[in-house]
């Protein structure tokens, strides 16, 4: 079923992993042209955009290294918006998904203020100010869906800097959820647990890892990207519009 219709998107860190699934999800349920953002990997969102056209929607690539904060989002934008005007009839956006993030393992004596800087800018900074760009291009019935961590609700004194980043996140989310809702425009947090994606893959590796990961799920496996982008697919779509600032959990039941 095309939910999505003559819609438009923009998934951040759209080139691997559950941002990839989260793009080819959207192309499947029907969105007409979705920019996708990527960091270093050429050539893997260029598999994402073939895959997308392949399926009968169309996009554009947009480079931006996140860790520029602000300077990133406004490239971002500007990509995006001048793209809409050369392929779409009716330029706006309908859905935003904040998606890219980076997370080190970095105990809190290990933290640098650099290392800090850099989780920051890309995993609260950017989506806000990408938010704060993409505000005038957000149509009627609109979703801004954002992407946090199972860290959140299960302490990870591995990933401090990280955690909180996701907490500032969900805080945002539920900020922003009033100050939208007069034009129609959901916010949401989707909140994923233990993922097999290019970031978990090298751990995941180890037998001992796989067996602990999924462990902490009720359904006994580690998440896919799938289980995930469904997910984000149901609260972009039509169905979800009665739903509003909330965290979404999508980690299989973890430590239920």
């Amino acid at each position: 079923m095309k939910k999505h219709k003559g819609r438009t998107a923009l998934v951040t860190g759209g080139s691997r992993g559950i941002g990839a699934a989260i793009v080819k999800k959207l192309a499947e349920q029907g969105v007409s042209f979705i920019g996708i953002h990527y960091s270093s990997d050429a050539e893997a969102v260029q598999r994402v955009l073939n895959s997308i056209r392949e399926l009968g929607s169309d996009g554009v690539i947009i480079q931006a290294d996140l860790k520029e904060g602000k300077k990133a989002a406004d490239k971002i934008w500007t990509t995006f918006k001048t793209a809409l005007e050369q392929n779409v009839e009716s330029p706006g956006v309908d859905i935003l998904v904040n998606n890219a993030g980076i997370a080190p393992g970095l105990l809190l004596e290990q933290t640098t203020e650099a290392d800090f800087d850099d989780i920051v800018d890309v995993n609260l900074k950017s989506p806000f100010f990408l938010i704060q760009r993409f505000s005038e291009l957000l149509r009627e019935n609109g979703r801004i869906i954002n992407i946090s961590t199972g860290f959140t609700r299960i302490a990870g004194p591995t990933h401090v800097a990280y955690a909180a980043s996701k907490g500032a996140i969900e805080t945002m989310t539920l900020a922003l959820a009033p100050h939208f809702g007069p034009r129609n425009i959901t916010v949401n947090t989707v909140v994923p647990g233990y993922t097999l994606t290019d970031m978990t893959r090298d751990w995941l590796a180890n037998p001992d890892a796989t067996a602990f990961a999924s462990s902490q799920s009720v359904f006994k496996r580690v998440g896919q990207p799938e289980d995930v982008a469904d997910v984000v697919a149901l609260l972009a779509s039509p169905t979800a519009r009665w739903i509003t600032g909330q965290f979404i959990d999508a980690t299989g039941g973890a430590r239920l």
